[in-house]
Protein backbone atom coordinates (compact mmCIF):
# COMPACT_ATOMS: atom_id res chain seq x y z
CA UNK A 1 0.00 0.00 0.00
CA UNK A 2 1.35 3.55 -0.91
CA UNK A 3 0.31 6.66 0.59
CA UNK A 4 1.04 9.50 -1.21
CA UNK A 5 1.20 12.74 0.46
CA UNK A 6 1.27 16.14 -1.47
CA UNK A 7 2.39 19.20 0.07
CA UNK A 8 2.09 22.89 -0.42
CA UNK A 9 4.46 24.92 1.96
CA UNK A 10 4.71 21.93 4.52
CA UNK A 11 1.00 21.86 4.82
CA UNK A 12 -1.28 18.60 3.67
CA UNK A 13 -2.78 19.36 1.05
CA UNK A 14 -4.18 15.77 0.16
CA UNK A 15 -3.46 12.17 0.35
CA UNK A 16 -4.34 9.68 -1.93
CA UNK A 17 -3.63 5.91 -1.18
CA UNK A 18 -2.53 3.55 -4.31
CA UNK A 19 -1.54 0.30 -4.51
CA UNK A 20 2.26 -0.60 -4.73
CA UNK A 21 4.67 -2.51 -3.56
CA UNK A 22 5.85 -2.11 0.34
CA UNK A 23 7.93 1.00 -0.05
CA UNK A 24 6.53 4.59 -0.18
CA UNK A 25 6.61 7.53 -2.92
CA UNK A 26 6.98 10.97 -0.30
CA UNK A 27 6.18 14.79 -0.94
CA UNK A 28 6.82 16.74 -3.39
CA UNK A 29 7.55 14.50 -5.91
CA UNK A 30 8.03 11.26 -7.16
CA UNK A 31 11.76 10.64 -6.98
CA UNK A 32 12.35 9.14 -3.58
CA UNK A 33 10.76 5.49 -2.72
CA UNK A 34 10.30 4.67 1.11
CA UNK A 35 11.30 1.14 2.80
CA UNK A 36 11.57 0.17 6.28
CA UNK A 37 13.92 -2.83 6.16
CA UNK A 38 17.44 -3.52 3.94
CA UNK A 39 15.74 -6.42 2.11
CA UNK A 40 13.36 -3.90 0.31
CA UNK A 41 16.14 -1.05 0.16
CA UNK A 42 18.24 -3.29 -2.15
CA UNK A 43 15.37 -5.72 -3.57
CA UNK A 44 12.86 -2.25 -4.86
CA UNK A 45 13.10 -1.62 -8.13
CA UNK A 46 13.75 2.13 -9.63
CA UNK A 47 11.33 3.40 -11.95
CA UNK A 48 9.63 6.19 -13.42
CA UNK A 49 11.41 9.25 -12.42
CA UNK A 50 12.09 7.21 -9.34
CA UNK A 51 15.92 6.73 -9.24
CA UNK A 52 16.54 7.25 -4.88
CA UNK A 53 15.40 4.81 -2.59
CA UNK A 54 15.68 5.32 1.35
CA UNK A 55 15.69 3.18 4.15
CA UNK A 56 14.39 5.61 6.79
CA UNK A 57 15.03 4.95 9.96
CA UNK A 58 15.44 7.17 13.48
CA UNK A 59 18.70 6.03 14.92
CA UNK A 60 19.83 5.85 18.71
CA UNK A 61 22.72 6.02 20.25
CA UNK A 62 25.94 8.63 20.59
CA UNK A 63 27.44 8.91 16.71
CA UNK A 64 29.24 12.21 17.92
CA UNK A 65 31.15 10.30 20.67
CA UNK A 66 32.76 8.02 17.97
CA UNK A 67 33.60 10.98 15.73
CA UNK A 68 35.10 12.47 18.22
CA UNK A 69 37.21 10.01 19.38
CA UNK A 70 38.20 8.82 15.67
CA UNK A 71 41.55 10.04 14.75
CA UNK A 72 41.32 12.17 11.35
CA UNK A 73 45.02 11.28 9.78
CA UNK A 74 43.79 13.70 6.22
CA UNK A 75 41.07 15.43 5.07
CA UNK A 76 39.52 12.16 4.41
CA UNK A 77 40.09 9.22 6.76
CA UNK A 78 38.94 5.42 5.91
CA UNK A 79 37.98 4.18 9.19
CA UNK A 80 37.91 0.11 9.46
CA UNK A 81 35.90 -2.12 11.77
CA UNK A 82 39.07 -2.66 14.00
CA UNK A 83 39.40 1.23 14.55
CA UNK A 84 35.83 1.24 15.31
CA UNK A 85 35.99 -1.77 17.63
CA UNK A 86 39.43 -0.48 19.34
CA UNK A 87 37.17 2.40 20.47
CA UNK A 88 36.68 2.69 24.24
CA UNK A 89 32.94 4.13 24.16
CA UNK A 90 29.75 4.81 26.45
CA UNK A 91 26.48 2.86 26.00
CA UNK A 92 25.00 4.92 23.73
CA UNK A 93 28.72 5.23 21.98
CA UNK A 94 28.20 1.26 21.82
CA UNK A 95 25.05 1.07 20.34
CA UNK A 96 25.64 3.90 17.93
CA UNK A 97 29.12 1.19 16.66
CA UNK A 98 26.67 -1.82 16.65
CA UNK A 99 24.63 0.53 13.85
CA UNK A 100 28.01 0.67 11.92
CA UNK A 101 29.05 -2.56 12.23
CA UNK A 102 25.56 -4.05 11.12
CA UNK A 103 25.23 -1.90 8.11
CA UNK A 104 28.41 -2.66 7.08
CA UNK A 105 27.74 -6.62 7.78
CA UNK A 106 24.50 -5.88 5.38
CA UNK A 107 26.23 -4.55 2.87
CA UNK A 108 29.23 -6.36 2.18
CA UNK A 109 26.82 -9.58 2.62
CA UNK A 110 24.73 -7.91 -0.30
CA UNK A 111 28.44 -8.28 -2.34
CA UNK A 112 28.81 -3.88 -2.44
CA UNK A 113 32.18 -2.75 -0.87
CA UNK A 114 31.26 -0.16 1.96
CA UNK A 115 33.36 2.19 3.05
CA UNK A 116 33.06 4.36 6.50
CA UNK A 117 34.81 7.84 6.32
CA UNK A 118 35.70 10.23 8.31
CA UNK A 119 35.55 13.44 6.54
CA UNK A 120 37.01 16.85 7.21
CA UNK A 121 36.65 18.00 3.48
CA UNK A 122 37.04 17.06 -0.23
CA UNK A 123 39.84 18.22 -2.56
CA UNK A 124 38.19 21.41 -4.28
CA UNK A 125 38.24 21.14 -8.10
CA UNK A 126 38.71 25.39 -8.68
CA UNK A 127 41.64 24.57 -11.73
CA UNK A 128 38.26 26.26 -14.18
CA UNK A 129 36.29 29.06 -13.21
CA UNK A 130 33.43 28.19 -15.29
CA UNK A 131 32.91 24.53 -13.90
CA UNK A 132 34.04 22.28 -11.47
CA UNK A 133 33.84 18.31 -11.09
CA UNK A 134 34.67 18.25 -7.64
CA UNK A 135 31.96 16.39 -5.44
CA UNK A 136 30.20 19.61 -4.45
CA UNK A 137 28.82 20.17 -7.26
CA UNK A 138 25.68 18.43 -8.28
CA UNK A 139 26.46 14.91 -10.31
CA UNK A 140 25.88 11.89 -11.00
CA UNK A 141 27.61 8.76 -10.41
CA UNK A 142 28.54 6.14 -13.84
CA UNK A 143 30.03 2.87 -13.33
CA UNK A 144 30.30 -0.26 -16.61
CA UNK A 145 28.89 -2.40 -14.34
CA UNK A 146 25.53 -2.72 -13.43
CA UNK A 147 25.63 -0.86 -9.29
CA UNK A 148 24.17 1.32 -7.18
CA UNK A 149 25.32 4.26 -4.98
CA UNK A 150 24.75 3.19 -1.48
CA UNK A 151 25.20 6.19 1.49
CA UNK A 152 24.51 7.04 4.81
CA UNK A 153 25.69 10.22 6.81
CA UNK A 154 25.69 9.08 10.42
CA UNK A 155 27.20 12.69 11.48
CA UNK A 156 27.56 15.98 10.33
CA UNK A 157 26.78 17.69 7.32
CA UNK A 158 23.94 15.60 4.81
CA UNK A 159 24.20 15.43 0.62
CA UNK A 160 21.52 16.76 -1.22
CA UNK A 161 19.65 15.42 -3.94
CA UNK A 162 18.13 16.70 -7.01
CA UNK A 163 15.00 15.79 -9.30
CA UNK A 164 16.44 15.62 -12.62
CA UNK A 165 13.59 17.89 -14.25
CA UNK A 166 15.18 20.17 -11.84
CA UNK A 167 18.70 20.29 -13.02
CA UNK A 168 20.65 20.98 -16.72
CA UNK A 169 23.87 19.46 -17.69
CA UNK A 170 26.39 22.13 -17.63
CA UNK A 171 27.55 20.71 -20.98
CA UNK A 172 24.50 21.76 -22.84
CA UNK A 173 24.69 24.99 -21.45
CA UNK A 174 25.86 26.89 -23.81
CA UNK A 175 28.17 29.51 -22.60
CA UNK A 176 30.38 26.91 -20.66
CA UNK A 177 30.20 24.34 -23.84
CA UNK A 178 32.00 26.95 -26.11
CA UNK A 179 34.50 27.31 -23.35
CA UNK A 180 34.88 23.46 -23.01
CA UNK A 181 35.10 23.69 -26.39
CA UNK A 182 37.92 26.08 -26.50
CA UNK A 183 39.56 24.02 -23.95
CA UNK A 184 39.67 20.68 -26.01
CA UNK A 185 41.25 22.32 -28.67
CA UNK A 186 40.93 19.31 -31.15
CA UNK A 187 38.93 17.34 -33.31
CA UNK A 188 35.03 17.57 -33.53
CA UNK A 189 34.50 14.19 -33.14
CA UNK A 190 36.60 13.62 -30.41
CA UNK A 191 34.88 16.41 -28.27
CA UNK A 192 32.42 13.91 -27.00
CA UNK A 193 34.70 11.74 -25.84
CA UNK A 194 36.95 14.52 -24.35
CA UNK A 195 34.27 15.48 -21.98
CA UNK A 196 33.39 12.07 -20.66
CA UNK A 197 37.51 11.93 -20.74
CA UNK A 198 37.47 14.40 -18.20
CA UNK A 199 33.83 13.83 -16.28
CA UNK A 200 32.55 17.01 -17.38
CA UNK A 201 29.42 15.11 -18.95
CA UNK A 202 28.43 14.39 -15.00
CA UNK A 203 28.02 17.65 -13.90
CA UNK A 204 24.43 19.43 -13.42
CA UNK A 205 23.41 22.81 -12.86
CA UNK A 206 19.92 23.63 -10.80
CA UNK A 207 17.46 25.26 -12.72
CA UNK A 208 16.20 28.44 -11.24
CA UNK A 209 14.30 27.84 -8.08
CA UNK A 210 15.09 24.15 -8.05
CA UNK A 211 14.38 22.50 -4.80
CA UNK A 212 17.10 20.23 -3.31
CA UNK A 213 15.64 17.42 -1.44
CA UNK A 214 18.36 16.81 1.51
CA UNK A 215 19.27 13.24 2.71
CA UNK A 216 19.07 13.70 6.42
CA UNK A 217 21.32 11.43 9.44
CA UNK A 218 20.75 8.15 9.70
CA UNK A 219 18.39 6.94 6.61
CA UNK A 220 20.68 4.07 4.41
CA UNK A 221 20.13 5.28 1.16
CA UNK A 222 20.42 3.54 -2.73
CA UNK A 223 20.69 5.81 -5.54
CA UNK A 224 20.70 4.61 -9.43
CA UNK A 225 23.67 5.16 -11.31
CA UNK A 226 24.78 5.75 -14.76
CA UNK A 227 25.38 2.48 -16.49
CA UNK A 228 24.41 0.65 -19.39
CA UNK A 229 21.63 -1.39 -18.09
CA UNK A 230 20.11 1.48 -16.60
CA UNK A 231 15.96 1.99 -16.87
CA UNK A 232 15.94 5.29 -14.80
CA UNK A 233 17.60 8.14 -14.92
CA UNK A 234 20.70 8.58 -12.55
CA UNK A 235 20.13 10.38 -9.68
CA UNK A 236 21.94 13.66 -9.22
CA UNK A 237 23.17 14.61 -5.87
CA UNK A 238 26.34 16.17 -4.09
CA UNK A 239 28.43 15.99 -0.93
CA UNK A 240 27.68 19.04 1.57
CA UNK A 241 29.60 22.21 2.63
CA UNK A 242 30.68 21.03 5.91
CA UNK A 243 29.82 22.47 9.04
CA UNK A 244 32.45 24.60 10.26
CA UNK A 245 34.79 22.58 13.00
CA UNK A 246 32.67 19.73 12.11
CA UNK A 247 33.93 16.26 10.82
CA UNK A 248 31.11 14.26 9.02
CA UNK A 249 30.86 10.68 9.68
CA UNK A 250 29.66 9.03 5.89
CA UNK A 251 29.25 5.48 4.91
CA UNK A 252 29.03 4.51 1.31
CA UNK A 253 29.81 2.54 -1.80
Amino acid sequence: MLLLIRYDKLEVQSVEIIERPDYLFYNMNDQIGVVSTFSELVNANFGGVMNAICWSRDLTGDFKEIVFKLQLDENITEVSSEDLLALQLSEKGNIARETILSDLHLLTDFGASPSLNLIKCYQRDEELDFISTDVYSYHVDRSPIATDTFLCTYFGAASDILPNDQAEQKILIPEIREKLRKLHDGAEEEFETFLKEYFFDLHYQPKPHAEPVNLGSGHLWRLAVDHPAQLVLPCIHRAPVENAGEYRLLLIC
